[in-house]
């Protein structure tokens, strides 16, 4: 079996869970590409970013090709989200001040991270995060849930967190959106209306999900407790900190800033593009 690719010589961690309402979640985006091209090019140790955005919905690249796109975005602007486009595959997600994301980022391997290698970290992570609350968390396709994938990972049937991964200049970047507080089926819910009002009964190219807001649930909502977002950056933390020698907090050096700021326009200009 090989080796975790939690267990790093050194993590660097940039928190950005606590910015606040004004943290545009396309900065998000242009941030995974900055670090990716960084940590490929041994410019930076692998990395663990956290971030929140306040009621934002994350559209795939597919969910574009809705036939009724724009009605959809409207029906979603009246519920008072911000819309935004995300650079790689999936689906429609909910983001707000109760859903904790987190991204690792790590050098490609000469032979190349295995797909599900990257995916499995984070399963892994997940999993040593929650150990205190001896929960079962499986890793499958929860039909019926927002953005179905084979990494959905569920608590007896409910899923509340979703793994994606993007590769780029020699990075992987694995992010995962946790549910911490809030109602799951209400998340849910809001994007079964936007499908419907996207979609409006019509036979599209593309299969859309068929939402059914039960099958997601919150962490607090599963294990019973007030779970916070500040609980689980705790326990993000002392995770990496078991696996390697040691964290360190960090921002954005001088010359990643000027690469972060090319990509922060390369996807504000592909939002416009794409949501026109």
């Amino acid at each position: 079996m090989s080796e975790s690719l939690l267990q790093q010589p050194s993590w660097r961690i940039i928190d950005q869970s606590s910015l606040g309402y004004q943290f545009d979640a396309m900065r998000s985006f242009a941030m995974d590409d900055t670090l990716c091209a960084s940590v490929g090019r041994k410019e930076s140790p692998s990395t663990a970013r956290s971030w929140v955005h306040h009621n934002t919905i994350v559209l795939g690249i597919q969910d574009t090709k809705l036939p009724y796109l724009k009605d959809g975005v409207r029906l979603l602007e009246s519920h008072g989200y911000r819309v935004i486009v995300r650079n790689s595959g999936g689906l429609a997600v909910v983001l707000d001040e109760g859903v904790l994301n987190i991204s690792l980022l790590f050098p490609d391997t000469e032979k190349g991270i295995d797909i599900n290698r990257g995916y499995d970290a984070m399963l892994e992570l997940v999993r040593k995060m929650l150990a205190e609350y001896q929960v079962d968390i499986e890793a499958r396709e929860i039909v019926g849930s927002y953005c179905p994938g084979s990494y959905d990972l569920s608590i007896n049937g409910q899923k509340f967190a979703g793994i994606s991964q993007r590769r780029l200049r020699g990075g992987v970047a694995v992010q995962v959106y946790l549910c911490v507080t809030g109602s799951g089926s209400e998340r849910a819910n809001v994007i079964r209306q936007f499908y419907e009002m996207a979609l409006k009964g019509e036979q599209t190219k593309f299969s859309f999900p068929q939402i059914k807001p039960e099958t997601m649930a919150s962490l607090a909502e599963l294990v019973n407790k007030d779970l916070t977002v500040q609980d689980l950056m705790l326990h993000l933390l002392q995770t990496l900190k078991n696996e390697s020698q040691q964290i360190f907090a960090s921002q954005l050096t001088e010359q990643e800033m000027g690469l972060f700021e090319q990509n922060y326009q390369r996807v504000i200009d592909r939002n416009e593009k794409a949501l026109d």
